[in-house]
């Protein structure tokens, strides 16, 4: 009977220990989603100014919009999920509660890092027109890391080397024009390798980590990239990643396993809004 006992309490211990890991990062996982909470609606000009309609205007011949700041993000379909972004405007306003924000999302689903100088220097088109982000005048500019749109059409070696000569030129463009602009990384939420894209498209688990791995590759370079030239990066990346290295899926869309979840929106927008508060990118 004693060896029985002795037994069934070695078995429990073996359990537990075997699904603890799983059970705390369940419940670490749910603390996390609900301990992010929604910003409140940011203030409007009609609020804060008491200015219903307006009219853009000209700054040194770029176009110049009546909000006290003015932020522009660059990016993929990661960044375009932030739509109007309203959660970020009012993540910032608790920063600065007597400003206003405009922000404008060049976030193209479906492009590579390539298509950014089209957007800095032209007219592009993605669902409306857009004007070159180099005729507006801004205070921050975001470029997204585009990773989850790799330069698959070149090995990996040659993709990255594409990829840090891009952000040469990109840098480059802005720094000319906008000299008294700021230039910040944001690197986006990893993927998941275990079930990348799952939903989405019909992938053997082999390839669905190798795409992953490729994604990895290309936003961990845009992260050194920043570093390595003194660019404020907003690292997501790594804050959005669980245990095993993959992202965590409280914050990624659960019917395609790639675009952010509405808790992603909520995580990437209070990371920016936080990272730019605390680092006090805004006078």
């Amino acid at each position: 009977m004693r060896k029985l006992v002795i037994g069934i309490i070695i078995l429990v211990i073996i359990l537990f220990v075997i699904t603890f890991p799983s059970i705390y990062n369940s419940i670490s996982l749910r603390l996390e989603k609900h301990s992010l909470k929604a910003p409140p609606p940011f203030k409007t000009l009609a609020q804060v100014k008491g200015i219903s309609t307006f009219n853009l205007s000209s700054v040194s011949g770029m176009i110049k919009y009546p909000q006290d700041y003015n932020i522009v993000l660059v990016g993929d379909s990661m960044t375009e999920k932030l739509g109007n972004s309203t959660e970020l405007k009012g993540y910032l306003n608790q920063y600065y509660p007597d400003k206003t924000f405009e922000v404008l999302n060049y976030g193209y689903g479906s492009t590579s890092i390539l298509s950014i100088e089209d957007r800095l220097n032209k007219d592009t088109f993605f669902g409306r027109d857009f004007r070159p982000i180099l005729n507006i005048a801004f205070d921050l500019i975001l470029i997204e890391s585009m990773g989850h749109n790799p330069l698959s059409q070149y090995s990996l070696e040659e993709g990255l080397k594409i990829q840090n000569q891009t952000l040469d030129k990109i840098v480059a463009d802005i720094e000319q024009k906008h000299k008294k602009s700021s230039i910040i990384f944001v690197a986006t939420i990893a993927p998941d390798k275990k079930n990348y894209a799952q939903g989405k498209m019909d992938l053997s688990p082999d390839i669905r980590a190798k795409w992953a791995l490729e994604r990895d590759a290309y936003i961990e370079n845009h992260i050194a990239y920043a570093k390595s030239h003194n660019i404020p990066v907003i690292d997501i990346y790594t804050k959005s990643k669980d245990s095993d290295g993959n992202g965590k899926y409280i914050y990624i869309d659960q019917t395609d396993h790639i675009h952010p979840s509405p808790t992603g929106v909520l995580f990437i927008s209070k990371e920016i809004a936080d990272y730019i508060a605390k680092n006090k990118l805004l006078n």
